[in-house]
């Protein structure tokens, strides 16, 4: 069971193009961080597609 949860993860986010449970997004729509704390959580991940989808986010993606 575990294991379809995780492939139905995997699926949704590549097909459209959203992280589930994005933490960092989450507080940034939220007004709990600004742009420039984003940017911030997302530099040390800037070689990964997750960092570069909080980038992403930043800009309004």
């Amino acid at each position: 069971m575990l294991l379809q949860a995780a492939e139905f993860v995997s699926t949704f986010q590549k097909r459209q193009g959203m992280y589930i449970s994005c933490i960092e997004e989450i507080a940034y729509k939220r007004g709990f961080i600004d742009k420039e704390q984003l940017l911030k959580l997302a530099e040390p991940l800037m070689k990964t597609a997750y960092g570069q989808y909080l980038v992403d986010i930043s800009n309004g993606l």
